[in-house]
């Protein structure tokens, strides 16, 4: 049963990082889930770092939020973007 809440988490937060970061995400559900589970994972180990958690201890929703928006950061940088179509 937890895993089908990290999933329903997860998406929750993917959502809310693509709410949040300006610009055009042309995610899927799939993606969107797994971004939020990324961020949680990722605000686990900023938040250990810095040690706000122990080692082991579930990232807080804030936590997951800003790994995921950290995320979507990386992915817009290296999206493949695709060239303007030449001027007539």
């Amino acid at each position: 049963m937890s895993i089908i809440w990290a999933i329903i988490i997860g998406f929750v937060v993917g959502l809310i990082a693509r709410a949040i970061m300006p610009g055009k995400d042309s995610m899927g559900l799939i993606l969107t889930t797994l971004l939020g589970i990324g961020g949680a994972v990722v605000g686990q180990l900023i938040g250990e770092f810095f040690g706000f958690y122990h080692e082991g201890e579930p990232a807080g929703f804030l936590m997951s939020l800003l790994g995921a928006i950290i995320l979507l950061f990386i992915y817009n940088r290296f999206q493949k973007k695709t060239p303007a179509p030449p001027a007539p």
